[in-house]
């Protein structure tokens, strides 16, 4: 039998806070010795997300964490990575200053992240995101990354 282990019962072993400054991580031992992470961020006032179906949801963060680490593989190199990236989307969605933004918008948000930090990954989320179906979809977003590089 698995058992969660409880903040209460833990000892906080290394605490670090991103580079954006919004949110801590604490690494954590429990008393049976089980490691594990928390993160601690500033509570902000809802956001919502306009699906392609119509539908609105509240943004949810982990749900943006793991579509990112599922998309990009481990070409993120960590989870704080990761979380650096999600944090950098969530404020870009933030500034805008809307209290509801298209679903499109979070998935461009993180293509401009990622073509900032890790080409790689952001080709490799854009071909999820865009739905790449032909090798002619990967040449295309190259192409258009190395121009915007240029220019």
């Amino acid at each position: 039998m698995v058992t969660t282990p409880r903040i209460g019962d833990s000892k906080v072993l290394e605490s670090r806070e991103t580079d954006d400054g919004t949110t801590i991580r604490r690494r954590r031992v429990s008393a049976d010795g089980h490691r594990f992470t928390t993160y601690e961020r500033i509570e902000l006032p809802q956001l919502y997300v306009k699906k392609r179906s119509g539908n609105r949801e509240v943004f949810d963060r982990d749900k943006l964490v793991t579509s990112v680490k599922r998309s990009v593989g481990k070409f993120m190199g960590s989870e704080l990575a990761v979380e650096e990236v999600v944090n950098a989307v969530e404020k870009l969605l933030r500034n805008e200053g809307k209290e509801e933004v298209r679903s499109t918008d979070v998935g461009n948000a993180v293509l401009d992240v990622l073509a900032e930090c890790n080409e790689v990954a952001y080709v490799r989320f854009a071909s999820v995101f865009l739905e790449f179906t032909t090798l002619d979809d990967f040449e295309g977003i190259l192409r258009a990354r190395r121009e915007r590089k240029c220019a």
